[in-house]
Formats: structure tokens, sequence, C-alpha cells
């Protein structure tokens, strides 16, 4: 059996079931109590030496309690029964004196789970602090050795930490399982004549074994630091973008802070109302597994007991779900999604090209397109010219913009398309009412009834409107 800091979850879930007895009995309609028990060790080297080594032992334990709908929530470190039913009194006095919110309230019972998962999330380090410190060298070593513009350290960090965490409520439920976590870091420094620059890379996980190599994490801090060297500005225009996996989980996170039922409900969001409506690209799809294996955030239940699914958040660019409590669910007249606390194991679908794949399949795509772009412009002059035969005038400001279009591709062909599909795009649109216009005078001039394309489609290019015959059928199927 797993103990941390002397405590099993056979005794936190006593413990657990205590403090709810407390709360029933300073006359609570319902509680909620979450109980965490934490033990780590950290080191941190810097330029190959031995910087620090710290231990954490911490413990927590927090009751939710409901007065109706008022509630109080109060915390302690300090796990003795004086302690607790001090906690439990202060939740109490707290909940008192609040105003009653109608979305207040336990999740219902049916939404807990129906017995334990086991989920595999512990997996201890084992090892002495001296292999710590090795590992930590290990990272940083390989960052300065990578390039002589590396000329100093923030330090590498290692870092692993065991978790106990148990939570139950007044409704019947208890659950609540063990975990670690493992981390390595490295910060270094970079400098050339444009000054320093300063980056990091890391990688944590549930297994030591899963961790990224040691030397990769330092090459990767260290060949981050210098691609900060010598910046360039960017002109303002379209470019395809690669965003490395740190940016793009910040991307990530903007859309999951959006689709979170507190930002629905309060009116704060930019996806706000946006279930089953496109919010990006066809190329996005979000899953959410909350029993992926060896997860860092692996779960069966979510912070309120709520038992959770696999589901699609977003689908090829359109949002599926929103990210709901049951508090959040109530004000939205919605149901809890299990994510009270937040989000399970975000996962991404993936091409699994690397890096070099993804910048090639760019190239070829960008020379796709401006050979595509080449073609279209050809056709719009071979369309201008044929006008021009026709002796059909073409305003001047139309003809400026063909050849802004024309300039502008000369020049994406050393730097990027820079929008110039769009502005393809709006051109035709432009010429095409240009056309039309031309087209109108010309048959009113010459009386003509018709106008149709030379294209052989059948299409009418121009109608008499007087000659709609449609107002006259409908009233003669209607008698």
């Amino acid at each position: 059996m797993v103990k941390i800091l002397n405590y099993s979850q056979d005794d936190l879930y006593e413990l657990a079931r205590y403090v709810n007895k407390q709360a029933k009995a300073k006359g609570a309609s319902e509680s909620d109590v979450e109980i965490d028990v934490d033990a780590g060790t950290s080191v941190s080297v810097r330029l190959k030496e031995l910087e620090s080594i710290s231990l954490n032992n911490d413990k927590s334990l927090s009751i939710t309690v409901y007065f109706g709908k008022k509630r109080g929530v109060a915390t302690t470190s300090d796990f003795s029964k004086e302690a607790i039913e001090s906690c439990v009194a202060a939740a109490c006095d707290i909940a008192k004196f609040t105003g009653e919110d109608e979305a207040f309230g336990l999740a219902s019972s049916k939404l807990f789970p129906k017995e334990e998962i086991e989920l595999d999330l512990y997996h201890p380090f084992g090892d002495s602090q001296d292999a710590m410190i090795d590992k930590a060298l290990v990272a940083e070593t390989a960052a300065l050795s990578f390039d002589k513009r590396i000329n100093n350290s923030e330090g590498a960090n290692f870092s692993t930490s065991n978790n106990l965490f148990v939570q139950a409520n007044s409704n019947g439920f208890v659950g609540g399982f063990p975990s670690s976590r493992h981390t390595i870091s490295c910060s270094v420094i970079a400098k050339d004549s444009s000054g320093m620059q300063r980056d990091y890379s890391y990688s944590n996980a549930r297994k030591i074994v899963n961790l990224q190599p040691l030397e990769e994490i330092g090459e990767s801090s260290a060949q981050r630091a210098i691609n900060r060297l010598m910046p360039k500005p960017v002109k303002t225009g379209r470019y395809p973008v690669i965003f490395e996996s740190q940016v793009a989980t910040s991307l990530i996170s903007s859309i999951v802070s959006a689709s979170s039922g507190t930002n629905q409900y309060r009116k704060t969001s930019f996806l706000l109302n946006s279930l089953d409506k496109k919010i990006a690209s066809e190329h996005l799809t979000i899953n959410e597994d909350p029993f992926l294996k060896h997860g860092n955030a692996t779960t069966y239940f979510d912070g309120e007991g709520v038992y959770v699914k696999p589901r699609v958040v977003v689908d090829k660019g359109f949002l599926k779900g929103y990210f709901l409590s049951s508090y959040s669910a109530r004000r939205l007249k919605m149901e809890t999604t299990g994510n009270a606390g937040g989000a399970h194991n975000l996962i991404v679908n993936s091409s699994n090209l690397s890096f070099e794949e993804l910048i090639k399949n760019f190239e070829n795509n960008a020379a796709s397109d401006l050979l595509a772009s080449q073609a279209e412009i050809n056709q719009l002059r071979d369309s201008l010219s044929r006008l021009k035969n026709e002796n059909i005038e073409i305003d001047q400001s139309t003809l400026k913009h063909f050849y802004e279009i024309k300039l502008k591709f000369e020049k994406s062909k050393q730097n990027s398309l820079s929008g110039i599909q769009d502005s393809i795009k709006i051109y035709r649109e432009k010429l095409n009412q240009d056309i039309n216009r031309k087209i109108y005078h010309f048959a009113q001039k010459k009386g003509y009834d018709y106008v149709y394309s030379p294209a052989g489609s059948g299409a009418f290019m121009y109608a008499d409107s007087s000659l709609n015959i449609t107002k006259e059928v409908i009233k003669h199927l209607n008698k």
C-alpha cells in the first residue's frame, strides 16, 4: 500500500468521512472534502556545480459546506481533530453570512463513478539525490557544449514528487489515487554581437522513462537561446506559420479558457454561444482523453466527483463542447461535462510530420500556390485583352488594380504570397462588377433583351427585367 508522509489512501478516506460528519453535525445540508498530501525533492545545478537541494512535505485539507443555497469554504494544513473542527466551523460561519446562489450545490449522485479505476500514475523515482544531481548535470553540460555562443547558464533542475489525493462528499462519493511527477528543465544564455538572449526547455512525466532524453533537453534549451540572437522584423502580411509546442499550448489554452463555463455565463468569452460553430481551421481537431495512460491530467473523476468521459472538443474547426462544472452548467441551463477543476489531457490531432517535413510541405504548397496565382493572373490578362479587342472599355481604377496585383505577385516570388490569393479574389469580383456594368449599358444602348455568356454555359450575362413573367405565372397557378 502506498504511503506518503505516513498517510495511506485509506487513512485519508477515513479523515474525509470524519470531516463530512463534522460538517453535518454543525447543520450543513451538503459538504465536500478534498485532501492532498505531497512529498518531493528538487535539485539545481549551475555551471556544472550543485547549487541547491530542496525538500517539500506538504499537506492540505479543503472543506466546502452548503447551507441550502449558501456556500462557505475553508482550508487547513493541520490534520489534528482540533484544527479540523476549527476549519469546519470557519467554513460554516462563512456560509451563514454569504448570499444565496441558486446554482450552488453538489453534483447529482447519479453522475458519480460506480467504482474506483486504477490509473497507473504512481511511479516513484527510487534513486538517490546523487542520481538526481547527475541527471541535472547531464542536461546542463549538453547545453553548455552545444555552441560556443552559449556563454552562461541559469542552471538545470531535476525534481520529483509523490502525491496522494482523496475527495469525498456528503452525497456518497469517495475517490482518490496516488500519483508521481518528474521534471527536468534547463535554462541557458547565448551571446553574440547583437547582445544576449535567454531561453529554456523542459520535460515532465509520470514515469522517469517517459522523460525526454536529458541531452535533448539541454541541446534544445541552447538552440532556442541561439535562435533568439540577431532577431529580424517581419513585414506585415499573411504568412504560413508553424507554432512550436510551447506557443501552440498557449493558443489551445486560449480556446479552453474561452470555452469554460465560467467565461460563458459571465459573457466574457470571445467564443460566446459558439457551440457547433466554426472557430478555427478545418485542420484543428482537439480530443479530451481523461484515461490517457500516464497522462499528466489523467483521472476518472473531476473536482466534484463527477465521472469523466473521453470526448471531442473541437472537430475539424467546429467547437463541439464547453468545459462545464455543475455550477456553470446550472448557470447556463446545461449539463456538466465533468470539467470542474479544468480539462483532462487535451490531444491535438497530428500529421506526425517532422519539423523539416512541415517546412518542406510549406515550400511545396507555396510553390503550387504561386503557379496557380500565375495561371489566374494570365487568365485575367487574357480577359482584359479580349475585352479590349471587343471595344469594351475598362475603368482605369480596375486596370490599376490589376497591375498592383501583378507587381505584388512578382514580389511574392522572393518573399511569400502575402495575401495574393485574397487580392486576386477581390480583383476578380471588381472586374466582374465592371464587366457586368459595361454589358448592361451596352445592351441598353443596342436594345438587346438578352446577352448570353460566350463560354457556352447557357448562362445569362444580361436579361431585361421587363421580360420576367414569374409573377404572371404564379398568379395563373394560384387560380
